[in-house]
Order: structure tokens, then sequence, then C-alpha cells
């Protein structure tokens, strides 16, 4: 019974923090699309930004005083508002996402997602994921590309696209470099070489590096971990079921190699780019089982 008030009462007050922040940022949209100039424009822009950042600092507030949770965060030292970030980060749950706002909101720029197109029907946060400028993707199935091959590559358009629009203010860019949320049975389909992750794929984030290269101070390699359980869903974080989230960031210089070749086109700095990968994630498995071990002793 407590698990289910705390429950209703943190989803309540969640949803009356949505209701009441997100009719000023859906106006401030709407008058970026309809205002001339591109300084007026980027002015709208940064004002979304701000009430986005007090709508996530609000949700804070509420899992604080509501839930139990102890949001364990390690690194991330020396953040800044004025520039950008690449933050690569393991993905399981829903949870993902708040753990990502208690470690980064107004330390470092508002974050930007790439999304499933399908989230853009979600009440109230499809409406907000627009006004925030987040790009939609829509996800094909290899089946889909062997009979309509004109469709490959339509992601990477799309994410070339959106970073036109990141290079003219400061922005955390979120890659998920594994395209999905883990889960044994896509881990067992995959026949995924690594103990906690899938397989991560090079090319999103080769084109966010190639668009933004100049741009980003750092890259953020996070780390979640939910140790002593499964992985939780969304409805245990509300209702207080969730004891402790580990958050780890290791601030990693960007190499200019990974930014300055040709991924469509150049061979050897595709596999130069796709070795990388595969080295972090090697590291990442690694510390996942550290991060593990460690909190069961």
């Amino acid at each position: 019974m407590q698990a289910l008030l705390t429950g209703i009462a943190t989803t309540l007050l969640l949803l009356l923090n949505t209701l009441i922040l997100i009719g000023p940022m859906l106006a401030i949209a709407l008058l970026k699309l309809i205002l001339p100039g591109q300084r007026l424009r980027d002015a709208c822009s940064r004002g979304v930004m701000w009430i986005a950042e007090a709508w996530a600092e609000n949700c804070k507030r509420v899992f604080a005083v509501f839930t139990p949770t102890r949001w364990d965060i390690r690194g991330g030292d020396g953040l800044r508002n004025d520039t950008s970030y690449l933050v690569i980060s393991n993905h399981q749950s829903w949870v993902d996402i708040p753990a990502l706002v208690q470690a980064f909101n107004r330390k470092a720029p508002y974050f930007k997602f790439f999304l499933k197109k399908e989230l853009i029907w979600v009440p109230f946060l499809g409406l907000a994921f627009w006004a925030l400028d987040y790009p939609f993707m829509k996800r094909y199935s290899k089946a889909f590309l062997d009979k309509h091959p004109e469709m490959k590559g339509k992601d990477l358009e799309i994410t070339r696209a959106a970073c036109e629009k990141f290079k003219r203010m400061p922005v955390t860019v979120v890659n998920y470099l594994e395209g999905t949320r883990f889960t044994p049975v896509k881990h067992a389909n995959q026949g995924s070489p690594y103990r906690h992750l899938l397989k991560p794929k090079a090319g999103g984030v080769a084109f966010v590096l190639a668009a933004l290269g100049q741009q980003l101070d750092a890259i953020l390699d996070v780390t979640l971990v939910y140790p002593g359980q499964g992985v939780p869903g969304f409805w245990a974080l509300l209702s207080g079921q969730v004891p402790q989230v580990i958050v780890d960031i290791q601030t990693r210089p960007l190499d200019p190699a990974l930014w300055q070749g040709d991924y469509e086109n150049d061979g050897e700095f595709r596999q130069y780019v796709q070795a990388w990968v595969s080295d972090l994630w090697q590291e990442k498995d690694a510390r996942i089982s550290e991060l593990r071990a460690q909190s069961q002793g």
C-alpha cells in the first residue's frame, strides 16, 4: 500500500509540474516559428531550454521528497553550461533518463536526445520533445530495408540535419550507442560479445562527431548501474522501490581524429571509429562488472 500511495503522489506531482510548464514552453516554441531573424529564434530556443531546466529541477525535488532513491553520482566535476558535450551511455530502462537529469541538469547544457518517432504521440511529452527540437528517428528492420533499400541512411540524414541546429548554442547531445534498451532476450538474439551490453552502433555517433566535433568540449562517458536488483521499471522509481542508482561519469578528451574523416566513404576511417567504439564498449562492460562488485561488497 505504501508503494502504491507513493507512486500515485509522485505521479500526480510530476504531471502537475508538466501541465504548469508545458503551456509557456509551447507558446515560446510557436513564437519561434513565426518570428523573423535567427537571433530572435535562438532567443526563443534559449527560453524553451530555461523552462525545460526548471521542469527538470522540479522533478528532482519531487523525487527527493517522496522517494528514498539514492543517486550515487561519481565524477562529472568541472562541467560548464557554456560549452557542448557528447554523452555516451548504456541504456537499460526509462529510469536512465531521470538518472541523467540528476547528474547533469543545470551543470551542463540541457539534453538533446535522438528519439523514436513514435514518442511524438506521448501525451504532453511528445509536444515538449517537439518544442525542444529533439530529432525523431524512424527505425527500420533489416527485412524492411532489404525490400526498400532507398530508406537506408535516413536516420543518419536526420542526425546530420539535427546537428546543424545544435551548432548555434551550447548543447549536451545524448547518444545511446546500443540503439535500444538492453534486455536479456536482445542480448541473446544478438550474440553480443559483451556481458552487460548490446552491440554498439558507430554510425550515429560518427555523424554527431563529424557535425559537432569542433564545438564539443569533451565526451562524458556515463555508466549506469542499478545495484542489488534487476533493472527497474519507471513505476518502481515512482513508487519508491529503487534504493540506489549509480551514475558513473568519466570525462574523456575528444580526439580530433574521430571527426576529421569521412565515415560514409572512407573505409579506413570507418574502421578507426568502429575500433574506438569497440574499445570504449569493452571498457564500459568491465566498468559495469567493477561497479556491481563494489556495490555487493
